[in-house]
């Protein structure tokens, strides 16, 4: 078991989640009609659709929510056409960031995410300019609280799984997969009754930048909170060590 990766505390997160359940939910909705989109409506048949309605139960969405989704994604031939497009740059300190987005609209979310940059004294950068310092991994975190299972047979489960990493904090364990593997990972712990808080693929930065005065700490929150609010932006990744 390592701890190289840096997650924060459940009840932080959780919190966090709580307030923006809505922004949330219209980002797994948006994922849910490009997965079926893209691979039909069938969740047996399309793994990118299990993976996304996995992410929206980690969530707390609705079965009912899930199912209309896909039933609305499934039935409107005429449906948005999103684009995903990804932006990268920096904020404070040189604190980098990534952004990814959906949209129906390039012009607008480059503006937006612009805006989000410049607003908080950051800018956006040229593709690949800060990608390089992160790896894409598949995640899963698990609540110590909801899990039945001791850390070592939690750990053998995830590595019998395929998984590349386990780790424990302080009050959850996280698992750390390849993303070609995520989705047979996420199905064995789902198969053993293994409650996720979190399942997605995502960015980890391979190393941390710390932001000690109180301008640049606003500004990164300034520049986060401006993503956050943006119907376009699906995920945010950055090295800030908050």
């Amino acid at each position: 078991m390592s701890g190289h990766s840096k997650f924060a505390n459940i009840k932080h997160k959780k919190e966090r989640n709580d307030s923006a359940k809505g922004k949330v939910f219209t980002v797994i909705g948006r994922e849910i009609a490009v997965a079926v989109k893209e691979g039909g409506s069938d969740p047996a048949n399309n793994s990118r659709l299990r993976d996304v309605i996995a992410k929206a139960k980690a969530n707390n969405m609705p079965n009912d929510t899930i199912d209309r989704g896909i039933k609305k994604a499934a039935g409107d031939a005429n449906s948005v056409n999103y684009e995903t497009i990804t932006y990268e740059g920096y904020g404070p300190n040189g604190v980098a960031i990534i952004v990814d987005t959906l949209t129906d609209n390039k012009n607008r979310t480059a503006a937006n995410v612009k805006n989000a940059f410049t607003k908080g004294g950051g800018n956006v950068g040229t593709p690949g300019c800060v990608s390089f310092m992160f790896d894409k991994k598949g995640q899963i975190i698990i609540d110590k609280e909801e899990c039945d299972m001791d850390a070592d047979e939690l750990m053998m489960v995830a590595l019998d799984a395929g998984a590349e990493d386990f780790s424990e904090e302080e009050d959850s364990y996280e698992v750390l997969i390849a993303p070609e593997e995520f989705s047979a990972v996420r199905e064995a712990l789902e198969a053993a009754k293994i409650p996720m808080i979190q399942a997605e693929v995502t960015m980890i930065p391979q190393t941390w930048v710390e932001l000690t005065d109180e301008d640049s700490l606003k500004k990164m929150n300034r520049i986060l909170d401006l993503l956050d609010a943006e119907d376009d932006v699906q995920a945010t990744y950055h090295n800030w060590d908050e």
